[in-house]
């Protein structure tokens, strides 16, 4: 028998003794990192295929299962798009929510799904935070940033969990991992830059490469108008001038104007899919982070989810 398969029967054992009690279960979250995510995930898949897949769902969607640790839980899906499990969205397992986007339009389940079907990682997406024991997705001020892990739990469906970015910030770096908590200060910084200084001088600081919003993990900011057309970036000069806003992704997300919607929305964390230079530009999530200037434009940056899980997690 297999690693896997063994880690199956193990979790079976640990069911017929008892779920494990709350202050376990705040502790699991508590000290969760993202390769606890990810064993977290093989475990369910491996107990799906050791319990049979009836019997793993039936847990998935139990509230006071094994796999329902308070804020971290596992769902599942077909390779359709059909919801199998969610212990806290249950009106709607069954229904068909493939083209289901977070709040800033990122096609998180098609993204899952294509992830799964190539052996599994990591995903990152924006959604609501549990409470009073369900989840609000009509809630668009509820959304927040997770790192999810994805893993195929046999030939037609696959099962998922995620970790709110909040509670995988280590000591010293809160409230978030140090590459995102680094961002959003880069573009709080460029923002209060951009209003105290002449549009055009901060257009040509934003731009230049070795300035003061490039950081010595080449970290940058950019700068667009809210017509999507790009106005400072440090390593696009030849887009300058130009409207980005129809700009698409391999999944059909428009990201520019996603970017500029949330900025006009007066900011904040946006996920969307852009090239990565350090992977041969080919296509990553990337956590970004927006806020406006003024009424005529607003600035942005971004870390790609490779920086916070140390792992390749572009996507194949």
């Amino acid at each position: 028998m297999n690693r896997i398969y063994l880690a199956g029967i193990a979790f079976l054992l640990v069911l017929a003794a008892g779920c494990s009690g709350p202050s376990e279960q705040e502790t699991v979250e508590e000290n969760m990192t993202h390769a606890d995510l990810a064993d977290f995930v093989r475990e369910a898949a491996a107990y799906a295929e050791a319990a049979g897949e009836d019997a793993a769902l039936a847990e998935f969607n139990n509230e006071a299962g094994g796999f329902s640790r308070g804020a971290l839980y596992v769902y599942a899906y077909d390779y359709n798009g059909a919801l199998l499990a969610h212990p806290y969205e249950k009106d709607a397992i069954g229904s068909n929510r493939g083209n289901w986007t977070d709040v800033r339009g990122l096609p998180v389940i098609r993204i899952g799904t294509h992830t799964a079907a190539n052996g599994g990682g990591y995903i990152t997406y924006l959604y609501p935070a549990p409470d009073d024991g369900g989840i609000n997705e009509s809630a668009v001020e509820t959304y927040i940033p997770k790192i999810g892990y994805v893993a195929p739990a046999g030939e037609t469906w696959w099962v998922a969990s995620g970790v709110y970015l909040s509670d995988v910030a280590g000591p010293g770096t809160e409230p978030y991992p140090e590459p995102v908590s680094a961002m959003v200060d880069l573009v709080e910084r460029g923002a209060a830059y951009g209003r105290e200084q002449e549009a055009e001088a901060a257009f040509a600081e934003i731009s230049n490469a070795s300035g003061m919003f490039v950081d010595s993990e080449e970290h940058y900011l950019y700068a667009y108008d809210y017509n999507g057309t790009l106005l400072a970036h440090p390593h696009l000069q030849a887009s300058i001038g130009t409207s980005l806003i129809e700009r698409q992704d391999p999944f059909g997300m428009e990201n520019i104007r996603a970017l500029r919607d949330t900025a006009e929305s007066g900011g904040g964390f946006i996920v969307f899919i852009w090239p990565n230079p350090e992977q041969e530009n080919r296509d990553e999530l990337k956590i970004g982070y927006v806020l406006p200037v003024d009424e005529t434009w607003w600035v942005g940056s971004g870390v790609y989810l490779s920086e916070i899980t140390g792992e390749d997690t572009v996507l194949p």
